[in-house]
């Protein structure tokens, strides 16, 4: 007979322990994953094909998994670099908002010279990007105030000003739609002739690997993984806690910007309504599964671009709707959560005691 159960934490948790589960709540997502798309339709025998052949293997299903994943991989770094010294970051979308109309703000008016304007587009969107997240963090530093529901609401805020540029001065005369005028092609990236794979993969992979040396080899990474484990003990032992916290919040958010500006000068060429795409939870979900890592953010960004992939395939030949690839996103990341929780904790079960 058992007196109570109870949760404890494990002091240690081997490296193969963490594999095995990370391994078996993706098996368990992948596998609830497909069942759901086998009850809304997708016949079991194409469930291989469709979300791993064509995503992966064919020449266009790659080319649109490679080219998706340079905003995701942003994003998630994004994320992740918040995480790691406790901020919370609801409001990436809003930041990424802010990038793409500081990009395309640089090519309507023509400012600098056309050989760098695309520099001065990615510049622009990594400062508004950094900008919009000043605010919840000087509050939260200064007053305490929780940064969760401020980010979410500024978002609401940028995606009100780009409806406000878009229905307004920013209308493309040339068709009346609520777009803005195309980029000019001294303001478009360069693509490689595959599909639309262009520069942003390349720039996002070179922001990926200097983030990786930026927290692996530098003396920030250090502080930011004391201040991550306690931020109190941080403070008393000397280190800058509070220029850590601001200098990982503002990359955060210059990052975010970074997407957007990619958004507008790589892949869109020009500021539409669907650049945010949802992607603050798919950046939460894509630092989580790297587990803040900026490598393995890449590996989790091109797992995500390929699902995004075979969400567009699935919704054209079954018809489904992006309720369910965001539907799967969930399924995934909590199988995981729950993985993570009993690779982490332990259950122990307390007998009663038998009186003699």
């Amino acid at each position: 007979m058992f007196e109570r159960i109870s949760l404890v934490r494990r002091q240690d948790v081997p490296l193969a322990t963490r594999l095995a589960t990370f391994a078996g709540g993706l098996a368990v997502g992948i596998g609830l994953s497909a069942l759901l798309l086998w009850f809304a339709g997708v016949p079991g025998d194409a469930l291989v094909d469709e979300l791993f052949v064509q995503v992966f293997l064919s020449s266009d299903g790659l080319a649109q998994t490679v080219t998706g994943a340079a905003p995701l991989i942003l994003v998630g770094l994004s994320s992740a670099f918040a995480t790691r010294v406790r901020f919370w970051n609801i409001g990436i979308e809003g930041q990424l908002w802010w990038g793409a109309i500081a990009a395309a703000a640089i090519g309507i008016y023509d400012i600098g010279p056309p050989v760098l304007r695309p520099v001065l587009m990615l510049l622009a969107a990594c400062l508004a990007g950094a900008a919009w997240i000043g605010l919840p963090l000087w509050l939260k530093v200064r007053y305490s105030i929780s940064e969760t529901v401020l980010t979410l609401l500024l978002t609401n805020i940028a995606f009100l000003f780009v409806q406000h540029l878009l229905f307004g001065a920013w209308k493309d005369p040339a068709t009346g739609f609520p777009v803005s005028p195309q980029m000019q092609p001294a303001e478009q990236l360069a693509k490689f002739g595959w599909g639309n794979v262009g520069l942003s993969i390349v720039i996002a992979l070179a922001v990926a690997l200097l983030l990786w040396l930026l927290i692996d080899r530098s003396r920030l990474g250090i502080y930011a993984r004391a201040v991550g484990l306690n931020a109190t003990t941080a403070k008393a032992t000397g280190l800058p806690v509070t220029m850590t916290i601001t200098m990982l919040v503002l990359l955060s958010g210059a990052l975010s910007g970074l997407a957007g500006g990619l958004a507008v000068a790589a892949t869109e060429y020009r500021l539409t309504q669907f650049l945010g795409g949802n992607y603050t939870f798919s950046g939460i979900v894509i630092g989580f599964l790297a587990r803040t890592h900026p490598l393995g953010v890449v590996v989790a960004a091109f797992c995500v671009a390929g699902m995004f992939t075979a969400g567009s395939s699935l919704k054209v030949f079954y018809s489904l709707s992006d309720a369910v690839v965001v539907l799967i996103e969930g399924i995934i990341l909590m199988s995981l959560l729950a993985a993570q929780f009993f690779a982490t904790y332990k259950v122990a079960l307390a007998r009663r005691s038998v009186a003699a």
